[in-house]
Order: C-alpha cells, then sequence, then structure tokens
C-alpha cells in the first residue's frame, strides 16, 4: 500500500483531482465525506445528533439541518464538545476500517487533508509522517474567486473571506512533493494527473506498522 496525502486551498479543485485519481485506481480516504455519510438520516452519527439535540436539528426533508446545529454548538463550548464527541470517534473508526481494507495490498490510498496547512502557516505535515508523499493543488485566488462564484454559487465577499482566511499558496506549496497547477483546462488537469499517478506508483509502499495513524487525524 502506497499512501499519499492531498490537499489545496477552497475553490483549487482538489476534489476534482481526487475524483480523477480514484478514477485511476485510487482508493480515496476523505474524512469530510465520511462525515458526510454518517450525517445522513439513518447514518449512526446522525442517530447521535437527534437522541441528544432532538427534532430541532432535523430540517423538513428529514436531513440534518447543519445551521441549526451550527446555532447550537457555535458560542458553547460543551455543546461543541459533546458534537465532536459523537462524530470524532465516529469518523476515526470508518476511515481506519477503510484503510485496513486495503492495507498490505499494492493499493494506492490517497488521504485528502483540507487542512494540512493553517491560516498562520503552521502545518500539521509532520502529523502525516507515514505518508510517502504530498500533492498540492494549486490555483490563483483569483481563479479559484471566479470558480467559487460562477459554479458554486458563493457570494463574492463570502468568497473573498473564505480564500483569506486559509493559507497562502506559498504555504501550501512549501509542504509538496508535487505541485498540479489547476488553472487551466480539465484536460491539462488531468494529464497533471497522469503524471502524478505514475509518480505515486513508484514510490514505497507504507511501513506495515503504520496502522491508522495519518488517516484518524484528519477530523
Amino acid at each position: 500500500m502506497i499512501e499519499i496525502g492531498l490537499t489545496g486551498g477552497i475553490g483549487s479543485g482538489k476534489s476534482t483531482v481526487a475524483e480523477m485519481l480514484v478514477e485511476r485506481g485510487a482508493v480515496l480516504l476523505d474524512a469530510d465525506r465520511i462525515v458526510r455519510d454518517l450525517q445522513a438520516p439513518g447514518g449512526s452519527v446522525f442517530a447521535a445528533m437527534v437522541e441528544r439535540w432532538g427534532e430541532r436539528i432535523i430540517a423538513d426533508d428529514g436531513t440534518l439541518d447543519r445551521q441549526a446545529v451550527a446555532a447550537i454548538v457555535f458560542n458553547d463550548a460543551d455543546e461543541l464538545e459533546a458534537l465532536n464527541g459523537i462524530v470524532h470517534p465516529a469518523v476515526a473508526e470508518e476511515l481506519k476500517t477503510q484503510r485496513e481494507a486495503v492495507e498490505g495490498s499494492d493499493t494506492i490510498v490517497v488521504l485528502d487533508i483540507p487542512l494540512l496547512v493553517r491560516a498562520d502557516g503552521t502545518s500539521d505535515k509532520d502529523r502525516y509522517a507515514n505518508l510517502a508523499g504530498i500533492v498540492v493543488v494549486d490555483v490563483d485566488p483569483g481563479v479559484a474567486l471566479d470558480r467559487l462564484v460562477a459554479q458554486r454559487g458563493f457570494d463574492e465577499n463570502d468568497a473573498r473571506a473564505r480564500i483569506a482566511n486559509q493559507a497562502s499558496r506559498e504555504q501550501r506549496r512549501a509542504v509538496a512533493d508535487v505541485v498540479i497547477d489547476n488553472s487551466g483546462s480539465l484536460d491539462a488537469l488531468a494529464l497533471q494527473v497522469d503524471d502524478v499517478w505514475s509518480w505515486a506508483r513508484a514510490l514505497p509502499p507504507a511501513e506495515a506498522s503504520d496502522s491508522s495513524g495519518s488517516s484518524c487525524t484528519s477530523t
């Protein structure tokens, strides 16, 4: 098994790169996606959250009302701790299960790490020491802004604020083993992903003793 980390700022196209890598045979470990799945109706986290906070966190369509949850935990440290106590162990366990399912194989595992580098420039790279390499998806902030507004429906001011509240391009690039420039077309991106795939396949596999350490820290 070969594990690589994948990171990038909002609007960079990191999720598109992750999907392209999956198309080429990678296994994606995405904590955010796991959270969404577990918080869907019928999921274990959804049930535990409703048990604690009741139907006020259920939207009219029966799904989780995330804004209602945010209103409960935003200024209440105890409630936030309770939420984390429900979500984090469940996500860590699911990440561990997914990783163990491919451990010992020749699979390339992509660990999605949105906040590998924080807004103050500090990095969690040392927490992922067992990764064979780190890929950063890079894009000009202006391009990211246009995509967030045009493709994802963000308010422009909100999009600018979110970009400004993240690490800079230079800070993310500083931790990269490979940088993908996603300022062009999808065809150009696909060619770069092909190169990353070839690079990843040539990397040394993770040590067998590395268990679930890296994957469980992304939540």
